[in-house]
């Protein structure tokens, strides 16, 4: 598997003695969209200015398309689209000026082409009947288009997004999805950091988990969520008597809303989850009228609160 970021004991502790990354040891392959996932105050931000050159790490290594940074960061960085910790804009410039300021200054970027690839970034990034605006009266959401577009000058083999929806209305958010999609269709590897499940869930197909500066776990999407018991689901009219009898065969954390009754499916002594099969023909036993069965399949958010014990901002 070739990776384009690979660290290894990567650390970071500021002065104070604050441990923000804590011995990371990541590995993101060519060609994934890999969410980096972890609540605010997780180390996500701090690892990723670490790749980015932006700042030394304590200890350990990192290394961007094979090339160790920071030492690498001149070749390296030119081949990297990003957008860290939000959108850094001349607010007296209008949208479309504050693109061509960014490219002038990169020294790779033909000046010939120049206008027509900062039209285009606007156009993709939905931005187009906004580039004469001044940026200052920009929304927060429309300030993440423009950095966004920004990121997208050129080609580039490496797109770094920190939160690249913060601020976004839904639609909005539907959109630089479809972007993101879009990207590493062409090739581009994208990795995205993100607190949001939900948004990880739908666009990522790699992902890692991080929380309080540690590394949880990392594989693909579908196993992640494939390591967490799915809840049992039971739609029925009589909702208490299948709670009891549930309970009674062992299901935990059951809960009831309305005609639907869900709880953790039962282990068994070898640590593999019950059968259902068995359960419905639990309830049918007890007279139970079921209308519906299943195992719900497990999300992300269920693998993070397998993981640490705890949840955090799902949808924003």
């Amino acid at each position: 598997m070739t990776v384009v970021i690979e660290t290894h004991g990567l650390s970071k502790r500021y002065r104070g003695g604050q441990l923000a990354v804590d011995r990371l040891d990541l590995a993101v392959p060519a060609g994934s969209v890999f969410g980096f996932l972890g609540p605010n105050g997780s180390g996500k931000t701090t690892t990723i200015r670490m790749l980015m050159g932006l700042i030394e790490p304590t200890a350990g290594t990192a290394s961007v398309l094979g090339r160790a940074m920071p030492r690498a960061a001149a070749a390296v960085l030119p081949q990297v689209g990003a957008l860290i910790e939000g959108p850094a804009l001349y607010g007296y410039l209008n949208g479309r000026d504050n693109l061509l300021r960014y490219d002038s200054a990169d020294p790779t970027a033909d000046p010939r082409t120049r206008r027509a690839r900062v039209a285009g970034a606007l156009e993709r990034v939905g931005l187009t009947a906004a580039g004469a605006k001044k940026a200052k009266a920009y929304s927060l959401g429309m300030k993440q288009r423009l950095a966004l577009a920004a990121a997208l000058l050129q080609p580039r083999r490496l797109l770094v997004l920190d939160e690249p929806t913060n601020g976004l209305d839904p639609q909005g958010m539907r959109e630089i999805r479809s972007l993101v999609r879009e990207l590493a269709g062409d090739g581009t590897t994208v990795f995205l950091s993100s607190h949001l499940l939900d948004e990880i869930e739908q666009v990522c197909t790699h992902a890692a988990v991080m929380a309080r500066g540690r590394l949880l776990t990392q594989g693909t999407v579908a196993e992640l969520a494939a390591g967490t018991r799915g809840r049992l689901a039971v739609t029925t009219p009589d909702p208490g008597d299948a709670a009891r009898v549930l309970k009674e065969l062992g299901v935990t954390d059951v809960t009831v809303a309305g005609d639907r009754v869900s709880g953790e499916l039962p282990v068994s002594g070898e640590g593999d989850p019950a059968e259902p099969a068995e359960l419905n023909a639990g309830l049918v036993r007890a007279g139970v009228r079921v209308r519906a069965f299943g195992v719900e399949r497990a999300s992300l958010e269920d693998a993070f609160v397998a993981l640490t014990g705890e949840g955090f901002d799902v949808a924003g």
